[in-house]
């Protein structure tokens, strides 16, 4: 993809999800969100981290030791969220804010790795709350692409695994598909969330694998 386009497409993520913060409750900041165990004031506080380079990292271990009390890369990401969520609100959507039209992103990953996570993180905090935070299909199907693509390397450590293995996955609103075996199809936003770990959309799938994957991703 164009990276100018990648990067104007990270920027306007930016700047609705702000303006998604900034228009909400101090209660609803401390609701939960998609992400297990993750309120809107720690995802939003995450997505203030995603500019860190090595320097950056070593600083906040220096500032925080406590951060590696978990030392693998979820354990890391959710100590150093927590870390930065005590910052006040308005801070934490001044300096997601304060990214728009920077091109800087995290060691280690990608300009598509940073759009995903935004695009992802978004809709982890406006679904639960019942928020608009709409998202082009198109937009929608690069995100799922890049998660698709990852889904053999150490980048998915981060998503929880679902069982998408012999299914092909079609959308049904922008034309992508990826996959082989037993179709599931439906709303890209509902794939997405799918590929991600998240399964607040997947009454929204249909085809003849769907019943298969609800059934795999529903409690016991």
């Amino acid at each position: 993809m164009n990276e100018d386009l990648l990067w104007e497409m990270i920027d306007g993520r930016r700047r609705r999800t702000a303006d998604l913060l900034e228009g909400l409750t101090d209660e609803e900041w401390n609701r939960p969100t998609l992400c297990d165990g993750w309120t809107v004031r720690h995802v939003a506080a995450h997505l203030t981290l995603q500019q860190q380079g090595v320097g950056d990292a070593l600083a906040t271990l220096l500032r925080h030791p406590a951060v590696m009390r978990r030392p693998t890369l979820n354990g890391l990401i959710h100590n150093s969220a927590i870390m930065q969520s005590r910052l006040p609100r308005q801070e934490i959507t001044a300096r997601i804010r304060a990214m728009i039209g920077s091109r800087r992103h995290n060691v280690g990953v990608t300009p598509r790795d940073t759009h995903t996570d935004i695009v992802l993180h978004g809709q982890d905090i406006a679904l639960p709350l019942g928020k608009e935070l709409p998202l082009d299909p198109a937009e929608a199907a690069v995100a799922a692409d890049r998660l698709w693509q990852t889904r053999p390397t150490r980048l998915s450590v981060v998503y929880r695994k679902l069982p998408l293995d012999g299914h092909r996955l079609v959308a049904d609103d922008v034309d992508w598909q990826v996959g082989d075996g037993s179709e599931v199809r439906g709303p890209i936003m509902a794939l997405l969330l799918t590929l991600g770990g998240r399964t607040a959309l997947v009454h929204e799938l249909h085809g003849s694998g769907a019943d298969a994957l609800r059934a795999s991703t529903s409690p016991p």
